[in-house]
């Protein structure tokens, strides 16, 4: 269960662990998200949600770099049953669901997200920014 505040959702529960980095709005700024989640998530013994939290956050890096075109911060917190990654830009503008035709190269980030993840959302701030974010369920005996 998520609890929103100021934008920006988090867990009821206390993390047992989290990391943030923030990005600039550039090309390269994606791969470099990648990394810092796929980093954390060996770190803490997560291999499994490896590909599917990279994927996830590609996605949403790529949707604040092109549509927010602010710096962007990443975050990654480890509650006892999920693991939450946010993405928060300084853009109020919320992301939107388009229909991509079989061939179109853009437009299938938030069905991709959908899929992919266990839960996701937006939450918009109060000072015109907005945090989209993910959630991944760990399994039971994970730490």
């Amino acid at each position: 269960m998520t609890l929103v505040a100021d934008g920006v959702p988090h867990m009821v529960a206390t993390a047992l662990w989290s990391h943030e980095s923030t990005f600039p709005a550039e090309v390269g700024s994606v791969p470099k998200a990648r990394e810092f989640v796929c980093q954390h998530l060996v770190q803490h013994d997560l291999l499994y949600l490896v590909e599917d939290v990279r994927l996830v956050v590609s996605e949403l890096a790529t949707n604040a770099m092109l549509h927010a075109r602010t710096p962007f911060a990443v975050s990654l917190e480890r509650f006892v049953r999920v693991v939450l990654l946010t993405v928060r830009d300084s853009s109020a503008s919320g992301p939107e669901r388009v229909a991509a035709d079989v061939l179109d190269t853009h437009g299938r980030g938030l069905v991709i997200v959908d899929h992919v993840s266990h839960d996701w959302g937006v939450a918009m701030g109060s000072r015109g920014s907005k945090s989209v974010w993910a959630s991944f369920v760990t399994r039971s005996g994970d730490r």
